[in-house]
């Protein structure tokens, strides 16, 4: 394994530790310099770091092969990057690509026998055919669970390098390469020991439709996304109104609706703000669109965060990206806390042009081209909400008559109306049913 694993050309970069550890282990075995039980034991370490990988992402069945497919996947390097873009092109790189695939055909077919023989140890045949435990979604990374069980099976059928390398430019063009290819929404990490920017990988399944009501808010929505994923201008959008009424669920449901298409997302929160310009660079010349999601944002007087999202959002020397656009949600129309005493005169020992502060300060909001508004629905709109909901749960037995007394007196402890002390309502009765 490790003289093949060494002539990688393309793919030389991989820097997985499983990966590299399999090699040298391999490199001491087939050399004969090895003690046999610190053998075994890192041998049984790799497959230990090999099954977690296989419970995160949810790996079954061939977990050697999902795990060569995960590498093909995840490897970012020119061509890889090259061939999201482009998918299959000619060119000389192409021959060196299907020597490394060759290899790779090479290391899905490996023959463990010799190693288990030698150090009376079967693990290896148990990963090449793997019983998982069926485990829940949310419990796993299903983005690129399915994705790369699908690579692995399409590498699988080919016969040769030429087979794999059309099935390989063909994934590449399809989904992309690494995390942004696998993955819909990432968050900030602030661990020197990750990337700075990290998948999430356990998100909520939701749609437009789950949202009752609000058609006009959606429709805003959903012309202003439609145009950023196929290429064409677009706004920022500022999502604004009262608690629980579904702006950040229609953010969501999105992102799930256009991932396909090459949307991906990023949280950011507003203490995060000052980092937006790294985040842009790190992303601007990738194939796929990103919005950059700021949730409940709203600024207090004192705070001046808001001036890098303003920098952004108007641009500086540097054009930013078609690729790029931010969505926030705030329950403040103006988003910048705005007092009484701002509106009155100054004293003398304040700022003499008092007045420029406070447009500056309220102008942010007019740098959001399209600004959509989340409003709490009427008591007959919150009941149909509560009937709509309840009607996709058969545990749920009571007649509308019925929800409706029990929606109003849950609305009457538990605050205003809204979708979300809707769905708390529901829950309640899902307890009790």
């Amino acid at each position: 394994m490790h003289n093949l694993i060494s002539k990688l050309i393309v793919y030389k970069n991989i820097d997985e530790p499983i990966f590299l550890e399999l090699s040298r282990i391999f490199k001491e075995f087939e050399n004969g310099s090895y003690n046999k039980d610190e053998l075994v034991s890192d041998i049984y370490t790799q497959i230990n770091r090999l099954l977690s990988l296989a419970t995160a992402y949810g790996f079954n069945h061939n977990l050697w092969h999902n795990y060569l497919a995960y590498l093909l996947a995840t490897t970012e390097n020119p061509f890889t990057l090259v061939s999201e873009k482009v998918g299959r092109k000619e060119g000389s790189v192409n021959n060196f690509v299907k020597h490394d695939l060759e290899i790779f055909l090479e290391l899905f077919n490996y023959d463990f026998t010799k190693i288990e023989e030698a150090l009376n140890i079967d693990c290896f045949s148990i990963i090449t055919d793997y019983d998982a435990i069926i485990k829940k979604q949310q419990l796993f990374n299903k983005d690129v669970s399915d994705k790369v069980q699908k690579l692995s099976q399409d590498i699988e059928k080919a016969g040769d390098a030429d087979e794999m390398f059309d099935v390989v430019t063909d994934f590449y063009r399809k989904y992309g390469v690494g995390k942004y290819g696998l993955n819909r929404a990432f968050q900030l990490s602030h661990d020197r020991d990750n990337d700075f920017l990290i998948p999430i990988t356990s998100l909520d399944d939701v749609v437009l439709d789950d949202l009752v009501g609000y058609e006009l808010q959606k429709k805003k929505l959903l012309h202003n996304t439609e145009a950023f994923v196929n290429g064409k201008k677009a706004n920022n959008v500022l999502l604004y109104g009262d608690a629980g009424t579904g702006k950040s669920t229609s953010i969501k449901a999105i992102l799930n609706q256009y991932y396909p298409m090459g949307l991906r997302m990023i949280e950011v929160y507003k203490h995060e703000s000052k980092y937006l310009s790294k985040i842009i660079s790190e992303i601007k010349n990738r194939n796929y669109k990103f919005i950059l999601y700021m949730d409940d944002l709203s600024f207090e007087e004192s705070e001046s965060e808001y001036k890098y999202l303003k920098a952004l959002i108007e641009g500086g020397l540097e054009t930013n990206p078609d690729n790029v656009l931010i969505y926030a949600t705030s329950n403040r129309r103006h988003l910048i806390k705005e007092t009484w005493n701002e509106r009155v005169n100054t004293s003398s020992d304040e700022e003499l042009y008092h007045s420029d502060t406070i447009r500056e300060k309220l102008s942010l909001v007019d740098r959001f081209g399209v600004t959509i508004g989340y409003y709490k629905p009427s008591m007959k709109e919150y009941f149909e909400i509560v009937k709509t909901l309840a009607r996709k749960y058969p545990e749920i037995t009571l007649t509308d008559e019925e929800l409706e007394h029990e929606a109003n007196v849950w609305v009457r402890t538990h605050g205003a109306q809204s979708g979300r002390t809707a769905e708390q309502l529901i829950y309640y009765l899902l307890g009790n049913s």
